[in-house]
């Protein structure tokens, strides 16, 4: 399934789609340019959003990029790390946040998994007290 050749049928956009391939395409370009932020750390950026949406394409594309630009093996640990932080951390916002549904899906609409306690369904951001 995963094949950097498959990378070959944009291709197919630019015969059906060529004026908004070619935006894109100069959009892409723009992007990736030096600018405020050096391209080195663009490509670093790149490879966290990359685990992030968890696309082998754009991984292997921007690691490869970013090699390029001198990226060391401290870095890219680095950055793996802190896309994976990032994952977990969303998980723990959302799970925290999302309580509210976690009681509607246990059955009793007024108790909170989260503060063990009664609270009222439809205030999502009454705080837990002790």
């Amino acid at each position: 399934m995963y094949n950097m050749k498959n990378l070959e049928k944009f291709k197919t956009l630019e015969v059906h789609a060529p004026e908004v391939m070619k935006a894109f395409l100069a959009f892409d370009q723009a992007a990736w340019s030096e600018g405020a932020i050096p391209r080195k750390y663009k490509e670093l950026i790149a490879v966290a959003v990359a685990l992030t949406t968890q696309c082998p394409y754009c991984i292997e594309l921007h690691v490869e990029r970013a090699r390029k630009l001198d990226a060391s093996d401290s870095e890219l640990a680095e950055v793996v790390l802190a896309a994976a932080a990032l994952r977990a951390g969303s998980s723990v916002t959302h799970g925290y946040t999302h309580d509210e549904g976690f009681r509607r899906v246990n059955g009793d609409p007024g108790v909170s998994l989260v503060c063990r306690r009664r609270t009222s369904p439809y205030h999502f951001s009454k705080p837990c007290s002790s």
